[in-house]
């Protein structure tokens, strides 16, 4: 603010932020005259809010003035005698970061605010004041970007001040809207300040504002003070890079405008009215695309911009494309149907030519192109009723009684809020929030009922967890991604379709070791405070694993057949033989196995153990040696070998006894009890266990093996199910042993 001076002559990219073509570029010096000398009477307004106002009738063509005029009045009155350090009278820093959200389409209310932003810090007036002449809205707006004046957001910054920043300015993003207006004006004046203080600017400036810029998808602002801190913290590649630009502006040829020709006619050709434009690169987009490829040539140093007035017609003028042109397949991705964080929505493609260069094309409406330029910026007043419209893009809106409706505030912003009551001390959540504002690409995971969730690059299973669920992700025991198994520990990419396997057990608890693959800061700071809370429920082995430890589930398997009382685990010899080659006085079938009707005179038979056929499985008998006869199920491995092997079939089918034996495989995630409640849903069932294994943990899953005698086979589907209800178990099968060949 008053800490910054102007220099007119300093370099950077200032021209890179869109503007109104026919509006030339302001000199905030004769501003500044024309606030000391201009007209103020009250019937007209004042010569030096002309541009304001110009600008602002453009998005805003029946906005009432009159505040804005007031607002002035005020301002300058107040500021009246202050000078920057150039010298300038200190109302062109207001008009300046007024007109630049003008430009952008703020509505009345926060030109207002941005006019009088200074008043109370630097000025006599005070907050009392601007709400009698303004009201509570500009009052809190002013509020809110004095306390951001007060805040360090160096690497000293104190967690706690920044913390209470945050809750006052998350609770309208207007306020931030205007810091960072501000600061884009004050970055543009910062050549009479020592280099030192230019880079001490600059780094806070990239670290922390820049990155919030981006989350609040104000695009025209970013990109501008990337350019300028670039400028500044790397004069030598930004020497460079403008080098390159200025020589490819030279060229005699003009790849991208022949290919916005060829797509002008693709469009008429398709009679769909559409606009395309020429956007070059900024200085820092250009920078990095030259790290990426190298030399550059002519298609590198802008894309192109498409813009329609349907979102029907963005997915046509992408089809009229990939079918005129040859499309980079690799470059497609829709914002449309799944828009960023951030609001921004935009089909991206890009086209291939003869020569080799590609031209990167981004397609959307008028409407989705004000946003993404302005962000927050354009999406109007969050103290309005929402409109229609707002309630359509946005379903989940919904105003209390008493409270702020702010369709403008983004998904990141409300989590922002979220973290810091959460977050067990300032310092986490200070920590974490810078980690946070270090990610700067973004991928979207689908759900399985086709809802999306907005996770940084690196993500994973841990955070989509906390991301859908929030604290209640600590019942979360395992994931299934794109349909297969997956640890929580792993890291999702673009598209994924992600289920999560919740428990259901209220004694669930999240582990350490999510820690390590927990990236975002509503995952570290909901672990890091129910940790903090409970430190000593668990012991070091639940805290690291999640599970039981394996041998205290093995002794309890050996004695619980049923929940009411201990019963002695035993294993046949069948069980423990070979599974086709038993020597010879096999016994006819295990016991309690049912029964089987072999065509083989005087032949034993014996249910083979690796895939344990019960009726009413298809079955297919070999003779083997000894005179005993093998049943297999028909779709067992062991079948196709023994066939092939020349091994004699024998006639085999099911007879009358309806009990059978049955070996089952059940996979699930470690959590206390969950062995008790396996086998009380079994001993429900009417199953009696002849024998248990327990596998040891491995990432949190167990895999566990039951042989068990049921009195009638016809029960087997309804155990299956009962087994699979459990919480914590996600699969029961039939056992399937790997046979050995014959």
């Amino acid at each position: 603010m008053s800490a910054e001076a102007t220099n007119p002559a300093t370099p950077g990219p200032a021209t890179t932020v869109p503007r109104r073509k026919a509006r030339p570029r302001i000199d905030l010096r004769r501003l500044g005259r024309a606030a000391l000398l201009g007209s103020t009477a009250r019937d007209r307004l004042p010569d030096a809010i002309g541009h304001v106002v110009e600008a602002h009738r453009a998005h805003h063509p029946e906005a009432d003035l009159e505040p804005l005029r007031r607002a002035y009045v005020l301002a300058e009155s107040s500021h009246r005698g202050q000078m920057r350090k150039s010298g300038e009278p200190y109302i062109t820093h207001p008009l300046a970061v007024t007109l630049i959200l003008a430009e952008l389409g703020a509505e009345t209310t926060t030109l207002t605010a941005s006019l009088l932003h200074d008043t109370v810090e630097d000025t006599d007036v005070t907050l009392d004041q601007v709400r009698e002449q303004f009201g509570e809205e500009v009052r809190y707006l002013v509020d809110g970007v004095t306390k951001l004046e007060k805040v360090d957001y160096g690497a000293a910054a104190e967690p706690e001040t920044f913390r209470k920043m945050l809750v006052a300015t998350g609770n309208d993003v207007r306020v931030m809207s205007i810091k960072l207006a501000d600061r884009l004006h004050n970055m543009r004046t910062l050549g009479v300040m020592r280099p030192e203080k230019q880079a001490r600017i600059a780094k806070v400036t990239r670290d922390v504002l820049i990155p919030l810029a981006e989350r609040l998808g104000v695009q025209a602002l970013k990109t501008e003070l990337e350019d300028l801190v670039f400028a500044i913290l790397h004069p030598e590649e930004y020497a460079h890079t403008r080098e390159l630009i200025i020589d490819n502006a030279s060229r005699d040829d003009d790849p991208l405008a022949e290919i916005a020709d060829e797509t002008r006619t693709v469009l008429r050709d398709a009679g769909i009215p559409g606009e395309v434009l020429i956007r070059p690169r900024h200085f820092v987009s250009v920078h990095r695309v030259a790290r990426k490829r190298g030399q550059l040539r002519g298609a590198d140093f802008g894309r192109l911009l498409v813009l329609v007035n349907e979102d029907a017609d963005c997915y046509g003028v992408l089809g009229e494309l990939h079918t005129c042109m040859t499309p980079v397949v690799s470059e497609f991705k829709d914002f449309i149907a799944v828009p960023k964080f951030n609001l921004y929505q935009s089909l991206h493609t890009a086209v291939a030519r003869a020569d080799g260069q590609i031209a990167e094309v981004l397609i959307r409406t008028h409407q989705m192109h004000r946003v993404a330029e302005a962000g927050v910026v354009a999406l109007g007043n969050p103290y309005a009723p929402p409109t229609e419209e707002q309630y359509a893009s946005d379903g989940e809106q919904s105003a209390r009684d008493g409270e702020r409706a702010d369709p403008t505030r983004p998904g990141w912003l409300s989590r922002l809020l979220d973290w810091q009551r959460a977050a067990p001390d300032p310092d986490t959540f200070w920590s974490t929030l810078r980690e946070d504002l270090a990610q700067d690409r973004e991928i979207t995971v689908f759900r399985p009922d086709g809802g999306t969730l907005g996770l940084p690059e690196g993500a994973t299973c841990v955070d989509a967890a906390y991301a859908q669920y929030g604290e209640d992700a600590h019942a979360c025991m395992g994931a299934r991604v794109n349909g297969r198994l997956a640890t929580l520990s792993t890291v999702l990419r673009d598209g994924d379709t992600v289920q999560l396997l919740m428990g259901q057990d209220p004694a669930s608890e999240p582990s350490r070791e999510w820690l390590e693959h927990a990236h975002t800061p509503a995952a570290r700071i909901a672990i890091q405070r129910w940790l903090a809370a409970h430190p000593a429920t668990t012991d070091a082995h639940l805290a690291t694993t999640g599970a039981e430890p394996a041998g205290a589930e093995r002794d309890r398997t050996r004695g619980a057949s049923r929940p009411d009382g201990p019963r002695t685990a035993r294993r046949t010899s069948s069980e423990q033989a070979d599974p086709e080659d038993s020597a010879p006085g096999t016994p006819l079938a295990r016991p309690g196995a049912a029964s089987v009707v072999v065509d083989l005179a005087g032949a034993t038979v014996r249910l083979a153990g690796c895939c344990t056929p019960v009726p009413p499985d298809q079955v297919a008998g070999f003779a083997v040696r000894g005179g005993v006869v093998t049943v297999h199920r028909a779709e067992c491995a062991a079948v196709a070998r023994m066939r092939t092997g020349g091994r004699a079939e024998v006639g085999v089918r099911w007879g009358q006894t309806a009990a059978c034996r049955v070996t089952l495989t059940a996979e699930s995630f470690g959590r206390p009890h969950l062995l008790a409640d396996l086998t009380e849903a079994m001993a429900l069932e009417g199953a009696e266990i002849i024998s248990a294994t327990v596998a040891p943990p491995t990432e949190q899953r167990v895999r566990h093996t039951y042989t068990l005698q049921l009195p009638d086979a016809a029960q087997l589907p309804a155990l299956m199910r009962a087994m699979r209800d459990v919480p914590g178990v996600y699969d029961v099968a039939r056992a399937q042993h790997q046979a050995p060949a014959s």
